[in-house]
């Protein structure tokens, strides 16, 4: 190479750096930290850093282009989804095989049995509603992958054993798949989660068995559903495609998401004149984000289903049994247990183990050791002498 062009090589070499350097700059405009960040602690520099590197351009860049070579070549996106045909995303979670599995199995078997008797204890009924699986509603979508030999009769045998435990537990799977056939469209196709109208087949089915088997007390409240405005919706499981801003046209598609909200019907009383003056609460909802994401309405549909308040105490982002723990530890719990406890746990969520979060290690232990000696007593003892376990 000529003395010219290693100078010329050079002078690109840096006048690239310099495009990308300002290029990257631009991105600072209205950067802003937590008021917590200084120089002193370190945490402005941090967070400089951090920004900087989520945006600058190299690396957008490499992760587009890589992220568009497995998606066109390989059919594949990052650890977290599962690519299936039309467009439809599944969560990998509902494929992969799980380390451990039978001893988690047993594990979360024993505690949600623990939790039935803690429940019992304060005269508060369990109400399981086992979500199924989107991979087992909607399997015509899938391609070449399928489910883990785990994940095959996971929905089923929960049943089971939960049966087997005397808790209440009515089948989701039938109605969502009767409401399929029939043209509702009952989870998103590029998110995890339910469509309001999936939420609210639910929230029928799960007020239908509490009629039937644990009537709520106190007056009727009438709650009426209002649709809103139609919006176009990011599944989640669309975060692991990075494909976007430079292979956007390569996304599936947007789909649109039509707005729910339940308020109380304008002739009904004031629930703080009627089910909470002597601070009786008739319905308490624990679960994942299924529940705690307001754009499902799932809340909203089980208090007109139900004729009846319901108090949320579901978390997004943690699972079924950290949310759990939390309720079971709170004064609100404590001081004012409900009628009825309906716990929504997705299936997929059983076999793994489960985060506890700053729960009490021991005081988990005890639950799980209280839950698989009641289950042993049970399966040990003829049907015929255990006639209280029928009325849990």
């Amino acid at each position: 190479m000529t003395r010219s062009l290693r100078v010329l090589y050079i002078a690109l070499f840096l006048l690239t750096l310099l495009v990308l350097g300002l290029w990257s700059v631009r991105s600072f405009f209205g950067f802003s930290t937590n008021s917590d960040a200084s120089v002193l602690n370190g945490r402005w520099a941090k967070a400089v850093e951090t920004h900087y590197d989520d945006q600058f351009p190299i690396k957008r860049l490499g992760t587009n282009l890589w992220a568009a070579l497995d998606f066109k070549l390989f059919n594949e996106g990052r650890p977290g989804v599962v690519l299936g045909r039309d467009q439809w995303l599944y969560s990998d979670e509902e494929f992969n095989p799980v380390v451990n599995e039978e001893l988690n199995l047993q594990g979360n078997y024993a505690l949600v049995e623990g939790v039935r008797q803690t429940l019992k204890a304060h005269g508060v009924k369990l109400v399981m509603a086992i979500v199924p699986a989107k991979a087992r509603l909607y399997p015509e979508h899938l391609d070449q992958v399928r489910p883990a030999r785990i994940h095959a009769n996971l929905y089923q045998d929960f049943h089971a054993r939960v049966a087997a435990d005397k808790i209440l537990a009515p089948d989701l799977l039938g109605p969502l798949q009767q409401a399929k056939q029939q043209g509702q469209q009952v989870f998103l196709r590029t998110d995890t989660h339910w469509t309001p109208a999936g939420a609210e087949v639910v929230a029928r089915q799960l007020a239908q068995a509490i009629a039937a088997k644990t009537p709520l007390s106190g007056p009727p409240q009438r709650f009426v559903t209002q649709t809103q405005e139609t919006v176009k919706h990011q599944g989640d499981l669309r975060r692991f495609l990075p494909l976007d801003p430079l292979f956007e046209h390569l996304m599936p598609a947007e789909e649109p998401l039509q707005k729910r909200v339940t308020h109380a019907s304008e002739e009904a009383p004031a629930a703080d004149d009627t089910l909470f003056a002597d601070h009786e609460v008739p319905v308490t909802l624990v679960g994942t984000s299924y529940s705690a994401n307001p754009s499902w309405n799932f809340v909203g549909a089980l208090k007109q289903a139900l004729h009846s308040d319901v108090l949320s105490y579901a978390e997004d982002g943690h699972g079924p049994i950290l949310p759990m723990l939390g309720y079971l530890k709170s004064d609100d719990f404590k001081n004012h247990p409900p009628q009825v406890l309906i716990w929504e746990f997705p299936e997929r969520y059983l076999p793994i183990n489960n985060e506890i979060g700053d729960a009490d290690p021991q005081w988990v232990a005890e639950l799980k050791q209280a839950g698989a000696r009641q289950q042993n007593l049970a399966s040990n003892t003829p049907k015929s002498e255990t006639p209280d376990r029928a009325q849990n």
